[in-house]
């Protein structure tokens, strides 16, 4: 489904302020894969992320996706397969648009520069009231009145309304309070399962990551130095991660904010 292929990127090259971000990493993504990803700051996880979305091209290698190479295709082309969530819940809706506007905009159907049919209006509704958060009894109050965790939730259903091929998932529970944290993991488990939805989830958490998905990648310093899936992820513990990382990557993670928590907050 996604091949990456040796790719590689260094930021600011010649400088002293070159930084290699991503080094030689390849990674094969089945179909239907959600795959969990834990690294210390600064591993390359969302840099990884900025590669498959287009951000930037490459030094080398190739980004492949259902057969097509996609290494030099523009971001807003790839954008049409490719769902995104952020940490920050401000990002990826307009505040000063409705809801509805908001939903009608990602389904392409033109937002407040088209009308919004009865049929539309249905189906929004419909949606959102499987959220259990109430908001479809507000789809005309702008999005910028909306909690933290109710805009992230309604970002997910924005990114997935029409399935995309693949939802990259960085870090998109990191800002909220534990419970709604909690809300909206459930619901993007929810969300994957039933569209089967090929996910990447970058998590600081790594509880999460053992107990979410089929298959977990640990990465630092730009390389994936750890693939494990089926019941090897199944029986991985906290402490068992924390042995690996220390065995393949010989360093500590001890001062990595990951470690501070068995939650996902």
């Amino acid at each position: 489904m996604l091949e990456i292929q040796g790719i590689s990127k260094t930021f600011n090259p010649g400088t002293q302020d070159a930084k290699k971000a991503l080094d030689d990493l390849s990674l094969h993504v089945n179909k239907g894969d959600f795959i969990t990803i834990i690294g210390a700051n600064g591993a390359g996880k969302s840099t990884l992320f900025n590669a498959i979305c287009g951000n930037f091209i490459v030094d080398s290698g190739k980004i492949v996706m259902d057969g097509k190479d996609i290494t030099f295709m523009p971001d807003h082309l790839r954008a049409k397969s490719i769902g995104r969530l952020f940490q920050d819940p401000m990002r990826g809706s307009a505040p000063n648009m409705s809801i509805e506007e908001n939903l009608a905009l990602a389904a392409g159907h033109g937002g407040w520069l088209a009308r919004i049919s009865k049929h539309d209006r249905e189906l929004f509704r419909e949606r959102l009231s499987q959220l259990g958060m109430g908001l479809e009894d507000r789809m005309r109050q702008p999005v910028g009145l909306l909690s933290g965790g109710q805009r992230q939730a309604l970002t997910l259903m924005m990114a997935t309304i029409n399935p995309p091929k693949i939802l990259l998932l960085d870090e998109h529970t990191a800002a909220l309070d534990p419970g709604t944290a909690e809300k909206v993991l459930d619901l993007t488990k929810r969300i994957v399962e039933k569209d089967n939805i090929t996910c990447m989830m970058v998590t600081h958490n790594m509880q999460s990551a053992i107990d979410l998905g089929n298959r977990l990648l640990m990465m630092n310093h730009g390389k994936a130095i750890l693939d494990v899936e089926g019941p090897a992820k199944s029986a991985l513990t906290v402490q068992v991660l924390v042995d690996l990382f220390r065995t393949k990557a010989g360093s500590e993670l001890q001062t990595d904010r990951m470690l501070l928590t068995d939650n996902d907050n």
